[in-house]
């Protein structure tokens, strides 16, 4: 079975990642499977949130969410990437798993930082909204236009974590919150302006691809 959609993925990353990771799928041994690394991404994720709300003052929490950061890279990045190298892909099952746990993953990371105290959690649910417009947004973009967008300018998933490792650190190391507050501002800021973007550009694409004639009735 063929592919459902098109990926968009023109990260700063993406073509450098995209290399690795076929490399490493090609020599995993046949024990690992796709839905077990999309297993791992997900309790990784939950691993990290939990690390980030220990993380305030104690370097070895911090030590936790980089390497659960890490480990959710290596099994959301290369799921997909082995099924296609072992030929095994099963587009619908895969699309709907890797995204429900994406946003599973993502609740609990911004949760566990919500609670860490180091980011207040009116600016930590502001993440949260924002990261689940973008991504309905997204996934109903799919649908209506066939092109499934992996990243935003320059920006995606591993952009993202390794701006979260960043955070971590930060949270670790400093007792002062303004920085991170200041972050997740401006992140939900980001991914609100991401939301609209994404919106009236696609709005626009469908429009153009569904002109109406005058009077109303579709041309044709």
């Amino acid at each position: 079975m063929g592919d459902l959609h098109r990926r968009h993925h023109n990260s700063l990353l993406a073509a450098a990642e995209r290399r690795l990771l076929v490399a490493i799928a090609a020599r995993l041994p046949a024990w690992v499977t796709s839905d077990g690394l999309t297993l791992l991404a997900l309790t990784s994720m939950v691993a990290a949130g939990t690390a980030f709300a220990w993380s305030p003052g104690r370097p070895w929490a911090a030590a936790a969410a980089i390497s659960a950061l890490t480990l959710n890279w290596f099994g959301d990045s290369l799921d997909g990437t082995l099924a296609r190298v072992r030929r095994r892909e099963r587009p619908r099952y895969g699309y709907y798993v890797d995204h429900v746990v994406d946003l599973a993953g993502a609740a609990a990371l911004i949760v566990g930082i919500g609670c860490s105290g180091a980011m207040h959690p009116l600016v930590a649910g502001a993440l949260l909204v924002g990261y689940i417009l973008v991504a309905a947004e997204s996934f109903l973009a799919t649908h209506a236009t066939g092109v499934f967008r992996v990243s935003f300018g320059p920006v995606g998933p591993t952009e993202l974590r390794i701006l979260l490792i960043a955070a971590a650190v930060r949270v670790a190391a400093a007792a002062d919150t303004s920085a991170l507050n200041v972050g997740g501002t401006i992140g939900a800021i980001g991914l609100l302006g991401a939301f609209f973007v994404s919106t009236i550009r696609t709005t626009r694409a469908l429009s153009r691809a569904e002109p109406l004639e005058r009077g109303g009735q579709r041309a044709a």
